[in-house]
């Protein structure tokens, strides 16, 4: 198994090199200008849940607000720190940064670039009456302070290393200060006693989900539930003009679908393609696969807080019992590497070698019978509409059944299936993560410490206070060296622990029409098109 995730790691670089060369393109449009790039039709699996970058934590959400807003800092293809709305930046002390912004930038509803508008995005992100599921990112910012027209300060309660890398993930993007006010005001209403106190009324990001504004190269156009979402070329955009003309991400639930249109033309990308169409796509006359390494993470979960899963020794037998390599084989075609912990190896933290939970069939029955199992019992896993989860799910129900567990499958709209497993209402789920920040902080803090249960990416509902203390630990040590040392204690905690199965870590899968110049995917999963257009 090692053996395989250092040959997956010696891939990286020449799968990248490949990457670029494919998505290089062979001709040119027009001109610079963006004229002649053409509507992209994107196919997706899953509809957006909010166009707020204070909105659900998820990759559909998250790629199309990537388009519309933008962020202080940007991680580039290699996962390093280069200057986004904010040109440069100064460590004041430990504890105090100055972020030193663009001039002349123009949000899409004319609003300018300040200071104090990055300083609503800021303290709204913080504020528990929006109750973002992204605030941790800024958890360690004490106060924002507004010391220019153009530069903006950031207090932090202790120094904090991933504070760049955390500023690039796009639930920091900065929307226009006109939507925060307006989608302030429908939250609340005076009440009737004429004594000017507010009582919350509306949702928060209601009146951004109708009409988001940032200072990206695409500008919102509209949004159909469950069905599309177009974005259309904002040409007074402060850098280079986007080529297309638009974008729209249309919602095709289904895998096969979604393959057919990119054959027949329908649609130029679909995304997630799944890995056993991957050679379809590769026969077609007109389009490809592009596989992308991630920084992502495919897991089955457990609920801690419930019977029998509030039993590590449970926890560990299910993780036993199942074969994971079969999985990746069956399911996944063999596309990706095993995983021990959360992190993928090209995240910051990642440690070759903690030992996983190996696959013990025998193991596992003698832990269930120590726990008073010894007969199985019943309980149920959740998934949505993706046809990789639905398969892991069968496998799983026919693997457990060896060991006398009944597994029921319930599949939900991923809407639901987001705000039910946020809200602790299951027993087993599957799910994945994305390191956006490729650092082990975004990889492990969200998604186990206690303060992040819920719809923040704890959503095994763990709560342990010696991975509490070394997650919070690491993100307050500066060393390099230390902080890895502290994400080895706590992938080896999480091990033992086994809140969920580490299954996999996978690639990005996306068919693209031959017509398509210059797009690709980053490591994150995030659709990269701000200069591609279409060559007919």
């Amino acid at each position: 198994m090692r053996k395989s995730r250092h040959l997956w790691l010696l891939s990286l670089l020449a799968i990248f090199m490949l990457v670029l060369a494919a998505c290089a393109g062979d001709g040119q449009p027009k001109d610079g200008s963006g004229e002649g790039g053409g509507h992209l039709i994107i196919t997706v699996g899953a509809d957006v849940v909010s166009l707020s970058t204070h909105g659900s934590n998820d990759v559909p959400s998250s790629n199309v607000q990537e388009n519309i807003y933008e962020t202080l800092t940007v991680l580039d293809e290699n996962q390093q720190i280069q200057p986004g709305l904010a040109e440069s930046w100064d460590e004041v002390d430990d504890t105090t940064w100055d972020f030193h912004l663009r001039e002349g930038v123009k949000f899409h509803d004319g609003e300018m670039l300040t200071a104090e508008a990055v300083k609503a995005n800021f303290d709204r992100l913080k504020d528990p009456r929006i109750g973002s599921p992204r605030a941790f990112l800024l958890d360690q910012v004490t106060e924002v302070e507004v010391v220019g027209d153009l530069t903006v300060r950031l207090h932090l309660e202790y120094a904090y290393a991933p504070l760049l890398s955390n500023l690039a993930h796009n639930g920091a993007g900065i929307m226009s200060p006109k939507i925060i006010e307006e989608d302030y005001a429908q939250l609340v209403e005076k009440d009737d006693d004429n004594n000017n106190n507010e009582i919350q009324e509306g949702d928060p990001d209601a009146y951004i989900n109708q009409n988001p504004a940032g200072t990206g190269p695409f500008k919102y156009k509209e949004w159909v539930p469950g069905s599309k979402v177009v974005l259309e070329r904002y040409d007074d955009y402060w850098g280079d003009v986007a080529k297309l003309d638009s974008v729209e991400f249309k919602v095709v639930s289904e895998q096969s679908t979604r393959v057919a249109e990119l054959e027949t033309g329908a649609s130029h990308v679909a995304d997630g393609i799944g890995p056993h169409n991957i050679d379809l796509v590769n026969s077609m006359e007109n389009a490809s696969a592009l596989q992308i390494p991630s920084v992502s993470l495919n897991y089955i979960g457990f609920n801690v807080q419930k019977e029998p899963f509030n039993d590590v020794r449970v926890r560990q037998a299910v993780s036993m019992a199942i074969n994971k390599e079969d999985i990746i084989e069956g399911v996944y075609d063999n596309v990706g590497i095993p995983a021990i912990g959360p992190l993928a190896p090209l995240v910051f933290g990642f440690d070759e070698n903690v030992s996983g939970l190996e696959y013990d069939v025998e193991k596992a029955k003698e832990l269930l019978a120590e726990a008073g199992y010894a007969d199985g019992f019943k309980t149920s896993i959740w998934t949505n509409d993706n046809e990789q989860r639905m398969d892991t799910a069968i496998a799983v129900q026919s693997q457990l059944a060896e060991l006398g567990i009944e597994v029921v499958i319930d599949e939900l709209e991923w809407g639901a299936y987001l705000e039910r497993t946020a809200n602790g209402e299951h027993d087993m789920f599957i799910l994945g993560w994305s390191t956006v920040t490729s650092d082990a902080d975004y990889g492990m803090y969200p998604l186990f410490h206690s303060s992040q249960q819920g719809s923040a990416g704890n959503r095994s509902f763990l709560e342990d206070p010696e991975v509490d203390r070394v997650l919070e630990a690491a993100r307050q040590e500066t060393d390099s060296d230390e902080r890895q040392k502290l994400y080895s204690e706590a992938q080896e905690l999480l091990v033992d622990l086994a809140p969920m199965l580490y299954l996999q870590h996978g690639e990005h899968l996306v068919g693209v029409s031959d017509k398509v110049k210059d797009f690709t995917v980053d490591a994150q999963g995030i659709y990269q098109f701000k200069q591609a257009y279409i060559e007919e």
